[in-house]
């Protein structure tokens, strides 16, 4: 069984290329820099960059890697300038602003494996996939992933605008629906499993498929959730809303109902996005249903333990800056203190969204607890001193290389393969502990953000009681 989904990508094009011919992704290599690239150049597609980080979960050393293949292959242009190629055919039509490309998905169940699929059979339906649906007039790149064992998947990166007329590209429902049939086609011939009547209607962002498919948090995750929480506890329709508008829900009514929890800037239209269930005629019935209000049960608070203190409290060190920060955000995620046990429905809603992230977190935390970092100037000297010594090692290390070539002597040439070997590992630490700082700069920010957000969502519904035309002016 494969599935499937597209979506749009904004941002800069190079960037996505060279994430989806990552040979540390098609050909298990120990690592992998496009040459030549500008810190300009590796800005930009956050979702994309993330995505990889997340999923390197081994890496060889470039001595014990045996680059087998590289799965990359391109439809009507060629995967080393694919990216100029691209461009090339936005500029001839002045078409160069919007959405830059458009990113698709075609992964394989495990189940598949047992089918006998391989890399080389992934690729292949991947290929035949794209020309099915692209080939006559857009520029793909396809390349294929074996970073699991377990996930043979391939990417597409699909230009915008068709070099062959200039029409751009608009990724539809029915688009959607036509590349899950058209996948099921190919694992048919194949002999893979498929999935019965695949139904249409709105697709999901890969990483989001992938995150509910772990079990974790998402948007509409959280949302549906919430309001599926919400509709057991009410006994009306207007208890349902007046709830959700205490909370410092925003509900609007129209065709469809579009609600927008708590610090999000966008809400979600609920049959839209939910299906059936979640039409207003649904939701009303739902309600009639209950018997009896659904009651949340607190967790008991446990007993209380008195410790002696040593020492005086006015002379005890107090955590601060970016320490403080991240221990004050996994308190309020509901993560600290271990013992708790918290109710996720009381946590706000911008912070359960991150529970998903919280391994990073707690990696970034670590690191700030190790190094005593409570200032961005500290952590700025930090990643100074590990990128000095990353440039200092990875020269080493190419002298040991180049050194290597004309060593006959057995044994000499295994000492310095060993001496290469820990330097590549101790460049694979660096490089992490640099992305973590890079992490911490940017999370940091975004998190100060959220915990602006809820104080002052906090201030605003203390208090405050529902408006009598507010959101009912008019309905039942």
């Amino acid at each position: 069984m494969a599935v499937t989904s597209i979506w749009s990508v904004k941002g800069w094009l190079g960037k996505l290329v060279v994430y989806a011919e990552n040979p540390d992704k098609t050909a298990n290599p120990a690592y992998f820099e496009k040459q030549g690239m500008t810190e300009k150049q590796t800005q930009g597609l956050s979702d994309v960059i993330d995505y990889a980080s997340q999923t390197r979960k081994t890496q060889l050393t470039d001595e014990k890697a045996e680059i087998l293949r590289n799965y990359v292959t391109g439809i009507n242009c060629q995967p080393e300038i694919a990216r100029d190629e691209m461009m090339a055919a936005k500029m001839k039509f002045g078409k160069e602003n919007g959405v830059v490309a458009y990113h698709g998905i075609q992964s394989f169940a495990p189940e598949d494996l047992q089918a006998g699929i391989t890399p080389d059979m992934a690729h292949e339906i991947g290929v035949k996939l794209a020309q099915r649906l692209w080939g006559e007039k857009y520029q793909v790149i396809v390349a294929t992933h074996l970073d699991k064992v377990n996930h043979l998947h391939s990417h597409f990166i699909v230009n915008t605008v068709s070099w062959v007329d200039g029409i751009r590209y608009h990724r539809t429902e029915k688009d959607f629906y036509n590349m899950q049939v058209e996948s099921d086609k190919l694992c048919r011939e194949y002999g893979l499993t498929v999935i019965d009547e695949p139904k249409r209607g709105k697709s999901k962002h890969y990483g989001e498929w992938k995150a509910e498919k772990e079990g974790k948090p998402t948007y509409r995750i959280l949302v549906k959730a919430d309001i599926d929480q919400a509709i057991t506890e009410s006994m009306t329709e207007r208890q349902l809303w007046d709830n959700l508008y205490k909370k410092g829900w925003h509900i609007k009514f129209g065709k469809d109902i579009t609600v927008r929890p708590p610090g999000k800037d966008s809400g979600l239209k609920l049959y839209r996005n939910f299906g059936e269930d979640y039409s207003i005629e649904s939701i009303r019935n739902r309600i009639l249903a209950n018997t009896r209000p659904e009651r949340r049960i607190i967790p008991a608070e446990r007993p209380s333990k008195q410790y002696r203190f040593i020492g005086k409290l006015n002379t005890a060190r107090r955590i601060t800056g970016l320490r403080a920060l991240y221990f004050s955000y996994l308190y309020k995620m509901g993560v600290l203190p271990k013992k708790k046990e918290p109710n996720p429905k009381q946590v706000y809603f911008l912070f359960r969204e991150d529970i998903r992230f919280v391994q990073n977190i707690a990696k970034e935390t670590r690191l700030l607890v190790k190094y005593g970092i409570d200032t961005a100037e500290q952590l700025a000297g930090y990643k100074d001193g590990l990128t000095k010594e990353l440039i200092r090692l990875c020269g080493t290390r190419k002298h040991l290389r180049y050194q290597s070539r004309s060593i006959r002597d057995e044994e000499k040439l295994a000492a310095v393969k060993a001496q290469i070997s820990e330097l590549s590992e101790k460049i694979g630490e660096l490089r992490r502990e640099v992305r973590l700082c890079e992490d911490i700069e940017k999370r940091s920010a975004d998190m100060k953000d959220k915990l602006r957000r809820a104080a002052e969502d906090q201030e605003k519904t203390q208090g405050k009681e529902m408006d009598k035309h507010e959101p009912f002016r008019g309905r039942r």
